[in-house]
């Protein structure tokens, strides 16, 4: 199984960009939240980009993982972004009222 590591997350201009492994569930989520977190505090960062490109399954981590981060941008006039969303995690967005705070390109 697809991990997550330290390449998957990268500033580019103010946008943490972090890419999301094809499965998204409370084994990595930790990961994910302490890494985005760091990125959060150490750069100039004002919005979190997810990319579901690869994303295939997300259970209620997933959708923990992007309310933290939402809360913790959103403080400072941040936005949230989806990309890459397949139907299956376009519909758990839907389902879950993330579709509300996460604008989906």
């Amino acid at each position: 199984m697809e991990q997550i590591t330290a390449e998957d997350f990268q500033v580019i201009d103010n946008c943490l960009m972090i890419r999301l492994p094809a499965e998204i569930d409370h084994y990595g989520a930790g990961y994910i939240c302490e890494n985005a977190d760091r990125y959060l505090l150490l750069e100039e960062v004002r919005n979190v980009v997810f990319d579901f490109e690869n994303t295939r399954f997300m259970d209620s981590s997933g959708i923990g993982i992007i309310m933290g981060r939402y809360r913790k941008i959103a403080c400072f006039g941040g936005r949230v972004y989806a990309i890459h969303v397949g139907k299956q995690i376009e519909r758990i967005l839907n389902l879950s009222g993330l579709n509300k705070i996460v604008e989906v390109l």
